[in-house]
């Protein structure tokens, strides 16, 4: 029994009793799997106007900052029709002032015509009642006149001088009269020229709402403009690019990809008979094909409320009858909490997620 030979096979038993007695605990303790990729939000970058690419800043693997300029698209027809639309908007501003000064000029040509033809008509209302009243004591005088006469107080020349008095203030008043008829006239004509105040604030509205029309359409144009230059979402890296300085591009043509290197994470596709015993923020061993001397760590962020299988883009159906069970997938998704080494969409990886 002491013999080397019996000793080296007492040694492998007890490694192997060992190493069994791990991975049984592994396995109770752990769900593993093999089929696991690193994913990451991919962003397709796409033009927003047709025209010329004049300029290509980044190549494939460039990191660049949020905002940096990606590409760049002719922007010169663009910039000549905001230049147009800033002259006409000039113009309507020069008209409307314009207006506004003839708007304040009649306003005050017509206050102060308005003034002078109220004035003239008060003036002659009140010189109106003064001959009324001195008509009416001539009449009296008349009247008082032909009694005497009638007596031979007075002579006839004095009867012919009341009565001369009389048709004098009757003519006075008549010929006031018509004056007083012109003067309301004249103010009623003024009046009428305040109603110009009203057409030109009536054009000067509609100036306003050609000038608000021309600056929607300018504030649409400095959009095309900014469109065409096209700058970065986020801080990335390019994965790749699709066209070259000098091609043409159509509104909505796919230009470059890239992706947040930084926000990064695994998906792994989880048996169904092991998704009840996960949960959220289990602690996750990362084991990455690239780098296998390398230790990453995650956490379960998610777990996936469909399979696999109601993704594919061809559905399986069974109308023969026949039937095979076969194991469904649930994807995971699990954040990186420790990532010693930068990782890259579409790495092969292999998770160990604690269960305990």
């Amino acid at each position: 029994m002491l013999r080397p030979r019996s000793l080296a096979i007492l040694a492998l038993l007890a490694v192997a009793a060992l190493y069994g007695g791990r991975e049984l605990h592994l396995r109770l303790t752990h769900v593993y799997e093999y089929d696991a990729r690193v994913t990451a939000d991919v962003v397709t970058i796409s033009s927003r106007a047709d025209g010329w690419i004049t300029d290509l800043a980044v190549r494939e693997g460039m990191k660049v900052a949020a905002g940096d300029v990606l590409v760049k698209i002719d922007d010169r027809i663009a910039k000549l029709k905001v230049g147009g639309l800033q002259s006409q908007i000039q113009a309507v501003q020069g008209e409307r002032a314009k207006l506004r000064a003839e708007f304040r000029l009649n306003e005050g040509q017509t206050e102060a015509l308005m003034r002078t033809r109220t004035s003239g008509v008060i003036v002659r209302e009140k010189a109106l009642a003064a001959l009324r009243a001195d008509l009416d004591l001539a009449q009296l005088e008349l009247e008082r006149a032909k009694a005497l006469f009638s007596t031979k107080v007075i002579n006839e020349r004095q009867l012919q001088v009341a009565q001369a008095a009389v048709t004098k203030l009757e003519s006075q008043i008549q010929q006031l009269k018509a004056e007083h008829e012109q003067a309301t006239g004249s103010l009623e004509e003024a009046r009428s020229e305040s109603y110009k105040l009203g057409v030109i604030d009536a054009q000067i509205a509609a100036l306003a709402h050609q000038e608000a029309n021309l600056e929607a359409q300018l504030a649409q144009q400095l959009v095309d403009v900014e469109d065409r230059t096209i700058r970065s979402p986020v801080p990335a890296v390019i994965d790749r690019t699709f066209v070259l300085p000098g091609e043409y591009v159509a509104s909505g043509q796919r230009i470059l990809l890239l992706h947040n290197p930084d926000e990064v994470w695994v998906e792994a596709n989880i048996k169904e008979t092991q998704v009840g015993k996960l949960q959220l923020g289990q602690y996750v061993r990362v084991s990455v094909d690239a780098y296998p001397d390398e230790t990453f760590e995650g956490k379960v962020a998610r777990i996936g409320s469909a399979t696999t299988a109601r993704f594919a883009l061809l559905p399986t159906p069974n109308p023969s009858g026949n039937f095979t069970k076969i194991t469904q997938r649930v994807p995971v998704k699990i954040d990186m909490v420790k990532m010693p080494k930068p990782l890259t969409p579409g790495m092969m990886v292999e998770v160990e997620i604690d269960i305990r």
